[in-house]
């Protein structure tokens, strides 16, 4: 327990960047808190923060440290309220990880309101677009456009999406429109490089089953945001979740590709770790994915 408090009052000092205004609220005095920090310090062998008379700073091994207590104390406080059934107020820190064009349109826009609603709460958001590990990089959960085959995490469904190939009228112009499928193959096509069937593009046949259809062209990118802007400036034909490109086809900036060709279905979920109860802090939070999201997504794509 000594332990788990010092590292408690480092992690405050950290917060409030400063031993007296971490001791205020702590309700400690200040030669306590700076005791704390010492004998952390030297239980562990190295400095964790670089004092002077002007500022407090972390050292690289406190910002590794810090880093780690953060989630190791947001870990503590989810069982205790896991087993004292207290979700009410869920408090410390939610690390979620989502792909960045998704994240930009869709998450940014309604994390505020999930903030005040639980102002106990901080929200730390990283947005990439490869699956991270979240026990190695220390993720609560991601919201995931797909999940890979075989992959161990619990997932709810948040909402679902399609893929849609689109192009822009002066590619079709220039190019003519693919009438089928297997056209796409003499066709300059823009690639995105986490697509998990790789440079396969799938549809469904008229017996339901899935085939997939070898693609190739003069830009692949790891950001949907790329892709649908060079769609757009006439590169190349396009395979994007519908709710990425919605807004340029109702603008008519893309137009819609073998529209009579179905596409497999895209589960949008909230995926976390399993092996550990589902702490307050992440079962508010996808909650309030699935009270807005799933609207927010059918909304830009039924307009």
């Amino acid at each position: 327990m000594d332990q788990l408090a010092g590292m408690a009052v480092f992690a405050r000092v950290v917060e409030e960047k400063g031993f007296t205004a971490a001791a205020r609220s702590l309700n400690l005095s200040k030669a306590a808190v700076s005791k704390q920090v010492a004998r952390l310090e030297d239980r562990l062998g190295v400095r964790l923060l670089n004092r002077s008379t002007r500022r407090l700073g972390l050292t690289e091994a406190g910002r590794d440290y810090y880093e780690r207590a953060q989630r190791i104390l947001a870990e503590v406080e989810d069982a205790e309220q896991a087993a004292s059934s207290r979700v009410v107020h869920p408090r410390g820190l939610l690390r979620v990880n989502a792909p960045v064009s998704f994240g930009q349109t869709y998450l940014t826009p309604i994390l505020p309101a999930f903030m005040l609603r639980w102002p106990e709460l901080k929200v730390e958001l990283t947005l990439i677009d490869r699956f991270v590990d979240l026990i190695d990089e220390g993720f609560d959960l991601a919201v995931r456009v797909a999940v890979p085959d075989g992959s161990p995490l619990i997932a709810r469904r948040l909402c679902t999406a399609r893929h849609v190939v689109a192009a822009a009228p002066s590619y079709l112009a220039a190019r003519g429109t693919p009438q089928r499928p297997a056209d796409l193959a003499r066709h300059d096509c823009l690639l995105y490089l986490y697509l998990t069937t790789g440079d396969e593009w799938r549809f469904l046949g008229p017996d339901g089953r899935a085939f997939g259809v070898r693609v190739a062209g003069p830009l692949r990118a790891n950001n949907g945001d790329a892709l649908r802007h060079a769609a757009a400036a006439g590169l190349g034909v396009l395979y994007s979740p519908d709710f990425l490109i919605a807004d340029m086809l109702q603008r008519g900036v893309l137009l819609p590709v073998l529209a009579d060709w179905r596409t497999p279905e895209l589960a949008i979920q909230a995926v976390y770790p399993p092996g550990r109860p589902l702490g307050a802090k992440v079962r508010v939070f996808i909650d309030f994915l699935v009270e807005t999201l799933a609207h927010r997504i059918r909304g830009a794509t039924s307009r």
